[in-house]
């Protein structure tokens, strides 16, 4: 080796010991950093830190915020990371009109429910009180007496059985237009049909049809009424083709649906 090269061994250690320490103090440093977390940690899991503050609430008409709210068992003591989701979501499923339900943990101390409503398809009529129908053909208790129904027609001499279920399918297959042109749905079975009812529309007119064919049928409710006289009312046959007859006129007139020749 050319001397000018050579590093005596003295020379090297100051160097080594340097180094060591080096290693040594940021070792030192990792394991304090992680102490202290661990004792944040601690400290934020124990202290009302770590407690919900807010809880929104989304997706629900039927049923306000604050109900929601107090069947999900979630309160402002409820530690954000101790929330049992499953358990939140089979109480909040226990309201009969929510069909699905799903919550979410949002850091730092935020939880939101989202739910998904049953449609109230139709209501079911109890001497001056009201059922609602809901789409999975649940019947409710009788609302308050003097609750008004909106935004879905009653149903009349109705129970729960087979022709209930053929009558919310129907309405569940009509564009929601049409639905909600409906007034009241009455049963009015005979001999030769069981499954006829009798509409009653919110423009006037009458319409009887049997639930085999009801939402074909009544699909074309706009274009049959587009054809007549708005000043005449009369019943609507749509059992065998498509009738019309005047309240006051004895005769009946074929109403042509369209698309037909």
């Amino acid at each position: 080796m050319e001397k000018g090269k050579v590093v005596s061994l003295e020379d090297r250690i100051p160097k080594l010991k340097q180094q060591r320490r080096r290693k040594a103090n940021k070792r030192l440093i990792i394991l304090l950093f992680f102490f202290f977390l661990l004792i944040g940690c601690i400290i934020y899991f124990q202290s009302p830190l770590s407690h919900i503050k807010n809880i929104e609430v989304s997706g629900n008409e039927l049923y306000s915020t604050d109900e929601i709210k107090k069947i999900s068992g979630l309160t402002r003591k409820t530690n954000l990371w101790k929330v049992d989701k499953k358990g939140t979501v089979t109480r909040i499923k226990k309201l009969p009109e929510i069909n699905s339900a799903t919550i979410r943990v949002k850091f730092p101390n935020s939880v939101t429910i989202k739910v998904t409503e049953h449609k109230r398809i139709a209501y079911i009529g109890h001497n001056g009180s009201f059922s609602a129908v809901l789409e999975n053909g649940e019947i409710l208790p009788k609302m308050k007496r003097g609750t008004i129904p909106v935004n879905a027609p009653i149903l009349i001499d109705f129970k729960e059985g087979k022709v209930l279920k053929e009558m919310i399918v129907g309405l569940e297959q009509l564009p929601v237009g049409i639905v909600n042109s409906i007034s009241e749905i009455h049963y009015t079975p005979k001999d030769t049909d069981k499954y006829r009812v009798t509409l009653y529309m919110n423009d006037g007119f009458q319409v009887v049809a049997t639930l085999r064919n009801f939402s074909e049928k009544m699909s074309h409710y706009p274009s049959i009424i587009s054809q007549l006289n708005p000043n005449v009312k009369g019943i609507i046959d749509l059992e065998v083709g498509s009738y019309f007859k005047a309240f006051q006129q004895e005769g009946a007139e074929k109403v042509e649906k369209e698309g037909e020749g």
